[in-house]
């Protein structure tokens, strides 16, 4: 890594190891590297990154323009002016990149090719992508500078989810928090925007929903130019935003600012005056979900988004006699099970029409018969996820893994092992079933976490499951071996502003440079 060694000249060392599995500070850890023991230092006036003659891709690339300036900052933190990008040629320490295809002003998608060939010698390196979501992914690696690097993700979804509704979230937290996803080659944020607590997303179509259900109208909520700039900042990084309006259940703020769309739970004969899921009996909850998935439609570009549908609760439903009614026309008898299904199936039908994916909780396949075939399933029980894995992929879905990952639940000692040893095709089925595990996401739930501790809690430890998602596996099994990688990456992090926890007793060589 990068070492300042006074505020002009920067040096640089590749370490030289036996097994790849300790090269320090490079994670998550490529599919392939060459490493020398050559030695280069850094002059910040001669250095600079510059497009390569056969490249698509040419000055004006607004991905690819950014992300020079970040990275020029991070090699050089002291260094004021940004005078060293894009210099001639016959200066030393050139940089060249080369993309295959443009793409400068889109977004990243399920389908983004992500690989890339990065080659370091005597003072030059040369970056070559498919497109510009592989060259970021590149750059990003240019920083461990070895020799030869050849790498791309193991799983297409490498996915991070935070909660902004038990605990309102800052928009420095979310951006800062994309910034460490982005060293760490996740590539999905997974925005569980809403939910019982608070609805601080200021519908443009429903504005009573944030004005009614967030802690407060004003000063938490997230405002349409606040999405734009979090799809922004994470698009210029090459993170998808899929958002999440889990529903049936989980809805209590959005009964606020939105009359008739909940349940009335009755005591006996009479109304309790609580109220309890969404009510799928009446065509006005059908007609208030396809406006507002109208609208996710047209905020959010990604092709997924994440419909929920987990923990809904029957009691109300149940205690609710024109809920019964309905249930007896349908033919559902007395199993809610079948009403769940009847409302999901209707909302997933309703993003098919929007050209969108679904995503949704596993409780919706546990419960379901029709649910469309592309449809993504998300297993969040934890105890016997390898089975779900085996029942959802026999059944043709695309699975995501998030069970053994949720970091909220912390304990004493280094847990991120846990989340390291994690296989996600380890489990009964044929290799076409395994294709079917798109990949996984880190979940940071907010019952505990706030701004105060939500960049510690998460860092380093998501770590271990951006490796996972990465890397070869069976080069990743020891997690003796990444130890030494991952205290050297969180060293990094902490330089790049990043406050990382630590994963056990020590020190960051950065702490006394320049004394």
């Amino acid at each position: 890594m990068f070492n300042r060694k006074d505020k002009i000249t920067d040096c640089f060392a590749a370490v030289v190891a036996v097994w790849v599995q300790q090269v320090e500070g490079v994670w998550p850890l490529p599919q392939q590297l060459h490493q020398s023991a050559d030695r280069d230092c850094l002059s910040p006036q001669r250095f600079s990154f510059t497009y390569g003659r056969d490249s698509a891709a040419q000055t004006g690339c607004s991905v690819l323009d950014a992300a020079f300036k970040r990275y020029f900052s991070i090699i050089f933190p002291d260094f004021t002016t940004l005078s060293g990008l894009l210099m001639p040629e016959n200066e030393s320490n050139m940089y060249f990149l080369s993309v295959k295809t443009r793409g400068c002003d889109g977004y990243p998608d399920e389908d983004s090719d992500e690989s890339y060939m990065l080659s370091v010698s005597e003072g030059q390196a040369v970056l070559r992508s498919v497109s510009v979501w592989g060259a970021l992914r590149g750059l990003e690696s240019l920083m461990l500078v070895i020799n030869k690097i050849v790498d791309f993700p193991r799983f297409a979804f490498r996915g991070l989810l935070l909660d902004t509704s038990r605990h309102y979230l800052p928009l420095y937290a979310i951006l800062k928090t994309l910034d460490a996803m982005a060293y760490s080659k996740l590539n999905v944020f997974h925005w569980h925007i809403v939910d019982d607590p608070s609805f601080p997303y200021q519908s443009r179509t429903f504005p009573d929903l944030s004005n009614k259900g967030a802690f407060h109208p004003f000063t938490h909520i997230y405002t349409q130019s606040d999405v734009i700039r979090v799809i922004e900042h994470a698009r210029m990084r090459g993170i998808r935003v899929v958002p999440e309006f889990d529903s049936p259940g989980h809805t209590q703020s959005w009964g606020k600012g939105q009359p008739g769309l909940l349940t009335p739970c009755y005591k006996g004969s009479v109304p309790s005056g609580s109220f309890g899921p969404v009510d799928p009996t009446v065509d006005t909850t059908y007609k208030f979900m396809e406006s507002l998935l109208k609208e996710v439609k047209f905020v959010f570009p990604d092709s997924y988004v994440h419909l929920g549908g987990d923990e809904v609760s029957f009691a109300c439903w149940q205690s609710n006699p024109n809920v019964r009614k309905f249930m007896e026309k349908m033919g559902f008898g007395k199993d809610f099970t079948k009403l769940e299904s009847f409302y999901m199936e209707s909302i997933m039908n309703m993003t098919a029409a929007l050209n969108k994916t679904s995503i949704v909780w596993q409780d919706v396949f546990d419960y379901h018969e029709r649910i469309p075939q592309d449809t993504v399933l998300e297993i969040w029980k934890g105890a016997k996820y390898q089975t779900e894995l085996s029942r959802m992929t026999q059944a043709g879905h695309r699975v995501l893994l998030s069970a053994p990952w949720y970091i909220n639940h912390i304990s004493y000692g280094q847990d991120w092992r846990n989340s390291y040893a994690v296989q996600p095709q380890n489990f009964s089925g044929t290799d076409e079933q395994k294709k079917l595990v798109i990949g996984g996401e880190v979940a940071m739930w907010g019952e505990y976490v706030d701004a105060t501790n939500l960049s510690p809690r998460l860092w380093p430890r998501a770590c271990a499951a951006a490796e996972r998602l990465w890397s070869n596996e069976e080069k990743t099994l020891n997690a003796d071996l990444a130890f030494p990688r991952l205290k050297e990456f969180r060293c990094e992090l902490l330089r790049r502003g990043i406050q990382a926890e630590p994963l056990f007793v020590g020190h960051c060589r950065h702490e006394y440079d320049g004394l």
